[in-house]
């Protein structure tokens, strides 16, 4: 087995006023040569966005991203007609394929919005851009994994065009759980939302990650305190 530990200080950070952004991978102006991508997994940004601020009109191509809102709604607006609000306990899923231009705000003029940004290169260039987002309830990652994101959208998750899975618990008294790839090859890179926990001999506290790949056997996982946790299972 081998992996990559990420400690949750070591990554990029910048302060716009408005965004407080954090970076697990190279991005805009941060920049680490040994920290680009895991395998097919680009982008994995940290934001807090205030009260109604955010990203106008902008492109995006050939990228699957998904954006998982922590605390607060995303106003999301595009040019393929969709205008939605994406809360908490809710996960988007842009495929931007030949191309999409989109805006995301803080859909709230008084609290702080928090959100993890993932982008997941895709399949292959071309695809026709699509948009979806979906409920998850909190109840069903309690103490076991909730599939949020797949390819062909199995067990009712959404699709994206990649061999890509992600997934998410919440552990409530829950001492030892396991990981299984979903297709073996794959790699996962686990972000601790908050929590302890320890993989392999590797303590993660919050917001620490650690990417896994070149095992087999299910991935056993110590839990310390209540944690929750998400995997990102991608090709390496």
């Amino acid at each position: 087995m081998k992996k990559v530990f990420h400690k949750s200080s070591h990554r990029g950070f910048a302060d716009h006023g408005w965004l407080k952004t954090t970076h697990s991978f190279s991005f805009a102006n941060y920049f680490d040569s040994e920290k680009n991508h895991f395998g097919k997994l680009r982008v994995l940004n940290d934001d807090k966005i205030a009260p109604s601020k955010g990203f106008d009109l902008h492109p995006h191509q050939n990228m699957e991203i998904i954006t998982i809102p922590l605390y607060g709604s995303v106003k999301h607006g595009d040019n393929m007609g969709n205008e939605e609000i994406i809360s908490t306990d809710e996960v988007q899923v842009i495929s931007a394929g030949s191309g999409i231009w989109h805006s995301e705000f803080n859909a709230s003029d008084t609290e702080l919005l928090s959100l993890f940004q993932i982008w997941i290169l895709t399949d292959k260039k071309g695809h026709k851009s699509k948009y979806e987002q979906k409920a998850f309830p909190e109840i069903g990652r309690i103490n076991r994994w909730q599939l949020l994101v797949s390819p062909k959208g199995r067990r009712n998750s959404l699709s994206i065009h990649q061999d890509a899975y992600i997934s998410i618990i919440s552990t409530n008294n829950l001492q030892v759980l396991n990981y299984k790839l979903n297709k073996q090859g794959n790699g996962v890179y686990f972000m601790l939302i908050n929590g302890e926990i320890e993989i392999d001999n590797q303590i993660l506290h919050k917001r620490d990650a650690l990417g896994v790949w070149s095992f087999y056997d299910p991935l056993e996982i110590q839990i310390f305190d209540n944690s929750k946790l998400l995997a990102i299972e991608v090709p390496m």
